[in-house]
């Protein structure tokens, strides 16, 4: 297989905590805390794969409507993940980023995401990027309206405007767009996840709830992508 045809990075919806936990008669922090421990495990298989960057949809803007006491939980749960995965993200050689919207979050979680991303910036094995507090439409809001102060104070031609210029102004502008994106538990939507990137990437949606995603499902579906033809339109 040619190298531009092999998978460098894969972006996941991971969904199904709470029916996951449903399931098993247990409250939904239950859920999200394994789907914590999911990532853990998906982001060394990533790595063993030969993956380069993986891009994890963690919380949205939306999710911020969710009840108050289930997103105390989750961003209880992202302090603890932040504190805890810190040595093995260092000892695996993984740099980590964080996308979205940071001045939503609370400023002690702005402080960790930030002290883990300077901390992590020389890291070569793999690029693991977080969406917290994300949406796609808001970024390519934020996008445009960046353009438009270039353009009104004079920095920019119209004529200037590329898809190029776009992307280098996206929260992804230093990651390569998904070849796969991934979304479990049944659902088949993007959910305002990377809308300009994924423009031809491959789909693929799993039944398979998100803490139930394992090693063998992933390199199946890279399997899956490999005899895949990307065309993109040429023919």
């Amino acid at each position: 297989m040619e190298e531009s045809n092999l998978c460098k990075h894969i972006a996941i919806i991971m969904d199904g905590n709470g029916r996951w936990a449903k399931k098993r008669a247990m409250p939904r922090s239950f859920g999200h805390k394994k789907g914590a421990e999911n990532v853990v495990k998906i982001t060394r298989a990533m790595k063993e794969s030969g993956v380069k960057f993986l891009t994890l949809y963690a919380f949205s803007t939306e999710n911020w409507q969710r009840s108050k006491d289930e997103v105390d939980a989750l961003m209880d749960l992202l302090r603890e993940y932040l504190d805890k995965e810190f040595q093995e993200i260092m000892e695996n050689n993984v740099k980590i980023v964080f996308i979205g919207e940071r001045e939503m979050l609370s400023e002690d979680i702005q402080k960790k995401i930030d002290f883990l991303e300077k901390e992590s910036a020389k890291n070569t094995d793999l690029t693991l990027c977080i969406a917290l507090s994300y949406g796609s439409r808001q970024e390519i809001v934020n996008t445009v309206k960046s353009i438009a102060r270039n353009v009104k104070n004079g920095d920019l031609s119209i004529d200037d405007i590329s898809q190029e210029m776009i992307s280098n102004r996206l929260y992804t502008r230093n990651i390569p767009d998904p070849d796969i994106l991934i979304r479990t538990s049944g659902e088949q939507r993007i959910s305002n996840y990377l809308l300009w990137q994924i423009a031809y990437t491959e789909l693929f949606f799993t039944n398979t709830l998100w803490p139930d995603f394992d090693k063998e499902e992933l390199l199946s579906i890279i399997e899956q992508f490999n005899n895949r033809e990307r065309r993109y339109g040429k023919n």
